[in-house]
């Protein structure tokens, strides 16, 4: 799992990851790559776990993601 700290108590958290890129403490860009899809722990098949916090509360990323066209 990597867990990313962004500024004003923002957290993402990234999981199920057959590989992980980055490393505790290392700081990363916008658009960097930080991991690699899979399929660990309980999971039923190879997919991303992504979740939006701020502070310790869960958000819905459906509410901060940018809306693609149809």
């Amino acid at each position: 799992m990597i867990i990313i700290q962004h500024p004003e108590e923002w957290i993402t958290i990234y999981a199920h990851n057959s590989k992980n890129l980055v490393h505790q403490g290392q700081i990363v860009k916008k658009g960097q790559k930080i991991a690699a899809s899979g399929q660990s722990g309980r999971a039923s098949g190879p997919h991303l776990h992504f979740e939006i916090r701020k502070g310790v509360k869960p958000l819905n990323p459906l509410n901060y993601l940018p809306k693609t066209a149809p």
